[in-house]
């Protein structure tokens, strides 16, 4: 009898194509790199593998082009990350999503990305993948496929969700606020979401959860790399805790790309596992797997696996 999964990610699925170079290039500017691969990549395909990786028995709703990338991609999550893909489609006519990656010698990185057959995954889809919606413990969303959609998917799920609400949206809908669990961004997103002009301290970071829970949220988490990560809720107003993140040497960080998913995929994974436990011992736990990703190269290639 097959086992019921823990983890549904609703969202996207990219192929990576990463250029290393000394630093980051300015407008305008060409610079050689030193170094070129490709990867497999995306937000919602990314913390699907990341909670996979660390035992959580996953699933994945998305789009892939039917093309060779879509092909491939579909055959690592299937066969070599053990994800549950009866829900990833590829479509004729459309192509798989890429994102052009630059990674600095620092760690840094700039990111473009073309969305491709990640636009067409819609409403339809979450009634068609309703089983799962029905047994899943943890729903994980982001916002590089359409937001109605993943409003409906929200909707839908009654057990704790997840949305990482990368890339940031100026005018949050407060819909989407209101309907996840746990609403986790980065830094520069809270700053964005909450017209902030920068996030750079954790006392900033407690004043912009505080905003965001003004705005409609009810769990906030903002991730702050290096710092860990602060979070609040709106039943403890006024009360917002810091969860510090291993220390990593400099000279041992090698890639920051993926750090914010290999945060929630743990994330989603410790809260399907350990459902009793307390949300700061769990973000504390997706802190240390996010600072291991960052010492090897790669998005998931940097996944720690259990």
């Amino acid at each position: 009898m097959a086992q019921t999964t823990e983890v549904l990610v609703f969202g996207s699925a990219i192929i990576d194509f990463i250029c290393y170079t000394p630093r980051l290039p300015k407008p305008g500017e060409t610079l050689h790199g030193h170094r070129f691969q490709t990867g497999y990549g995306g937000k919602g395909a990314n913390q699907c593998v990341a909670a996979a990786r660390l035992g959580s028995r996953t699933a994945l709703v998305a789009k892939l082009g039917a093309d060779t990338f879509g092909g491939d991609y579909l055959r690592q999550l299937r066969d070599v990350e053990g994800v549950n893909v009866e829900h990833v489609q590829q479509l004729e006519g459309q192509t798989t999503g890429v994102a052009q990656i630059a990674v600095s010698e620092g760690g840094e990185n700039n990111i473009i990305i073309v969305v491709g057959a990640n636009s067409m995954l819609s409403s339809c889809d979450v009634a068609h993948a309703d089983a799962l919606f029905q047994e899943a413990k943890v729903l994980v969303c982001q916002l590089e496929t359409p937001i109605e959609a993943t409003l409906t998917a929200l909707k839908s799920f009654r057990g704790v969700s997840i949305v990482n609400a990368a890339p940031a949206m100026e005018n949050t809908p407060r819909e989407l606020l209101q309907l996840a669990g746990i609403f986790c961004v980065n830094e520069s997103e809270a700053a964005l979401m909450t017209q902030m002009a920068s996030i750079e301290t954790v006392e900033q970071a407690q004043a912009a959860t505080a905003k965001l829970i003004e705005m409609g949220a009810n769990t906030v988490v903002i991730t702050l790399g290096k710092l860990g990560a602060v979070f609040g809720s709106a039943d403890s107003k006024g009360e917002y805790r810091h969860v510090p993140a291993p220390h990593v040497p400099a000279e041992k960080v090698v890639d920051t790309t993926g750090a914010g998913d290999a945060f929630i995929g743990a994330l989603a994974h410790n809260i399907a596992r350990h459902a009793k436990g307390k949300l700061e011992d769990h973000i504390a736990a997706a802190c240390a797997v996010a600072s291991q990703s960052v010492q090897l190269p790669g998005t998931q290639a940097s996944f720690p696996r259990a």
